[in-house]
């Protein structure tokens, strides 16, 4: 079996590295899209992390992935113990709450610049008449950043509903009634028995969702552009920026080598968490 599936693991491998190895080529040249250029070592990651725009965007990279990763993950989980219980449209109910997770990003990111790009938008229309001001959802930089950060938590519950919805249905039923005539109330079978037994799946929901968050191009760059003034302006923004507007893919590609770096450490400590979790 090993042997016929040979080719299709070295096809697998050359495929794969031969995009990592070229962009580490490119990371220590200064060239731009035509040519690698002249070699100048680690001087574009030593660019990159003397660059304040690039600690700007790691800062609300950071942001983005925690409100991606929590935010989500809360209602998700939420979620999932509300529709645990069968009851009546149950798998209408969950048909529907994963239509923000079904419907193409494009179509979702355009929907929420209609609804709070301009002054003459629903959003910023309904809170001028509730006496917020003039509120502007995207050209304000914090705002902005609000805005793009729930647009996330928006998209991304679905996949941690389902993700918590499985690990659910994987604790037996009896453990919980025991627990409950032994007068466990329902926070202290949340905590001491719900939690640990889907440990290991939130930690690997996390980790999915940190790599989903930290990778996510689309939402950011249909939605705000990055702006305003680089408010939503996270890492992988700024690497296309850097390879696609400037030219300067050696530096755009470091960034991204910085944040797969990151990527890398950040899923080793939720690992082995996810072990202890599974000693205990």
């Amino acid at each position: 079996m090993t042997g016929l599936a040979l080719p299709a693991i070295v096809l697998m491998v050359v495929v794969n590295a031969y995009p990592v190895i070229y962009a580490g080529i490119q990371a220590v040249h200064d060239g731009d899209l035509l040519g690698l250029g002249n070699f100048v070592g680690f001087a574009n990651f030593q660019d990159a992390l003397t660059d304040p725009l690039f600690w700007r965007s790691a800062r609300f990279t950071v942001i983005f992935s925690l409100c991606g990763v929590f935010g989500s993950w809360i209602i998700g989980f939420a979620l999932a113990l509300m529709l645990k219980p069968d009851f009546a449209g149950k798998n209408l109910f969950k048909i529907l709450l994963l239509l923000p997770w079904i419907v193409p990003i494009v179509v979702s990111s355009m929907s929420w610049n209609w609804l709070t790009a301009t002054p003459g938008s629903l959003l910023p229309m309904l809170a001028a008449d509730l006496g917020f001001g003039r509120v502007m959802f995207l050209a304000d930089p914090t705002m902005a950043m609000i805005t793009v950060c729930i647009f996330k938590i928006w998209i991304s519950y679905p996949f941690m509903m389902m993700m918590m919805s499985a690990a659910l249905e994987g604790i037996e039923p009896n453990i919980n009634e025991a627990a409950r005539v032994d007068g466990a109330n329902a926070r202290q079978r949340l905590r001491y028995i719900v939690l640990p037994m889907t440990a290991r799946s939130t930690y690997i929901s996390w980790i999915l969702m940190a790599m989903f968050s930290v990778n996510d191009f689309a939402t950011i760059y249909l939605l705000t552009g990055g702006g305003p003034v680089n408010s939503t302006t996270s890492l992988i923004v700024l690497a296309y920026r850097s390879v696609f507007q400037d030219f300067r893919p050696g530096f755009g590609v470091a960034i991204s080598f910085l944040m797969t770096a990151a990527l890398v450490t950040m899923s080793v400590i939720l690992l082995r968490q996810m072990r202890k979790a599974n000693m205990q």
